[in-house]
């Protein structure tokens, strides 16, 4: 299971920095404009009417507060959301040390 979750946390962290290095490579290209894309967005690359269909199960489903928390939290930038969450499962999935 550690095995696994440090992968999974390595694997986020790559990730995290190619969306940095995409959001780089974008602002150069926009003549030093600063560009970040959101996680939403990330996640529109891949299928914009699952974001729309999460946003509305959100919104039916759950409470005000955090119907609004969620939203929030995908319009974050989505280098920040996969590299924290990535080294939050590497300090807590991290090699055991046993004292001798």
């Amino acid at each position: 299971m550690f095995v696994f979750m440090r992968l999974v946390s390595l694997v986020l962290v790559v990730i995290a920095l190619m969306l940095l290095g995409a959001d780089a490579v974008t602002s150069l290209e926009h003549h030093g404009q600063i560009s970040v894309r959101s996680l939403d967005a990330v996640w529109a690359l891949f299928d914009k009417s699952s974001v729309d269909a999460f946003r509305a199960w959100c919104a039916s489903t759950l409470p005000g507060f955090l119907a609004q928390g969620v939203n929030s939290a995908l319009l974050l930038p989505g280098w920040a959301v996969t590299g924290v969450i990535g080294v939050i499962l590497a300090f807590i999935f991290g090699r055991k040390h046993e004292h001798e």
